[in-house]
Formats: C-alpha cells, sequence, structure tokens
C-alpha cells in the first residue's frame, strides 16, 4: 500500500517511528520503503474499528477495549533516544483496522515523544467532538457512548486535557465549526468520566 503525504513533507519520521514501535512488538503496518513523500507499507485487511462500530459487528465496550489496550501497549515503548514515550496523538477508531491478526494501528504522521494522559486525552477529546457536534447526526450519539465506555477502561484524561486542547487548537485541518466546539467537547469530557 502507498501512503503519500500529498503537501509535501518528508516521511522519514513517520516511517521511522513506524518501525520502533514495530520492534517493540506494536502492531503498526510493516515498512517496506519511505523515500521522499511517499511511504509504501503491508496492505492491511479489514474494516476499520468505526466501520465496525458502525456496522454493530464490534460493541461499543470492545471498541473501547481496544482503543485502550492500544494506548496501553504503546506506552509502555520509549521515544528512540528518551525523553518520554511514544504517543500517536490521533488514535480513534478510524485508524485502527481489525485486521484477521489482530487490530492494527495506522496514521503515524502526528507521533512524537510526550506523556501518555496527553495521549489518552485526545482521544477522548476527539470522540467528545463528534459527540458534540450537531451535524453529524445519528453518529454522534454512538461517539458519545463510546466516549464513556472508553473514559471507563483508561486512566482520567484530565490531567492532560488542556494539552490536548491546545494540540486540538493548532492543528491545521480543524475547521473554524470544529473549533468552536473544542470548549463543549471538552466539557463533555469531564462529565463523562466515571
Amino acid at each position: 500500500m502507498l501512503r503519500r503525504y500529498r503537501n509535501g513533507g518528508d516521511v522519514e519520521t513517520e516511517a521511522a517511528v513506524m518501525r520502533h514501535v514495530a520492534e517493540h512488538g506494536f502492531p503498526v503496518p510493516h515498512v517496506r520503503s519511505a523515500i521522499g513523500t511517499d511511504i509504501v507499507m503491508r496492505r492491511l485487511r479489514g474494516p476499520t474499528l468505526l466501520a465496525g462500530l458502525m456496522s454493530l459487528d464490534v460493541t461499543v465496550e470492545a471498541g473501547a477495549g481496544v482503543m485502550a489496550a492500544l494506548h496501553e501497549r504503546l506506552h509502555r515503548i520509549e521515544w528512540p533516544g528518551g525523553g518520554g514515550v511514544v504517543v500517536h496523538f490521533d488514535l480513534h477508531p478510524d485508524n485502527i483496522v481489525m485486521c484477521p491478526d489482530g487490530p492494527m494501528l495506522i496514521d503515524w504522521s502526528n507521533a512524537r515523544c510526550g506523556p501518555a494522559e496527553l495521549d489518552v486525552a485526545l482521544s477522548a477529546l476527539i470522540l467528545a467532538q463528534v459527540a458534540t457536534d450537531p451535524a453529524i447526526g445519528p453518529l454522534a450519539a454512538s461517539a458519545g457512548q463510546l466516549l464513556g465506555a472508553f473514559l471507563a477502561v483508561v486512566d482520567d484524561p484530565a490531567p492532560g486535557l488542556d494539552g490536548a486542547l491546545a494540540a486540538r487548537r493548532r492543528n491545521p485541518t480543524m475547521s473554524d465549526a470544529e473549533l468552536a466546539g473544542l470548549d463543549a467537547a471538552a466539557e463533555l469530557v469531564l462529565a463523562s468520566r466515571p
């Protein structure tokens, strides 16, 4: 499978992080080559976790468990050179492929060294943004259920929430409407904690 950075940029950092976590047994697609703006990696077979949740092939509780387990496994891996752990910074159901041999985490372009609680808070905030977006319709209720189930099986995201808000505000792909809804999403994260 080919992944190309359409807006330029070098894929070497993303490929290096993927190779590093793979060396530690983390479920990530095998990188075959990374040159310029292109990464060639193993093609994955299976639906995303989001598709599984939408089709009801995966329960909300199972989906939350998959997300929590990936966070837990990832945050045991030290960043190359030390200084903290690897954080994905975009771990949500559409970036998890449910392969026959287990879930695989994709899209490592935002990965970095950071605190685990920030990564967990960012996942919770992304779910809450979907849950509080009136334009999304029925998916919003499902995202709210997934958020509650996720928060029931992870550490309290509150310590990382300010950092997650700041990261989302800096995200250049966020629309004005998404930016305007961030505070409501953060409030939902705090209100949904067990």
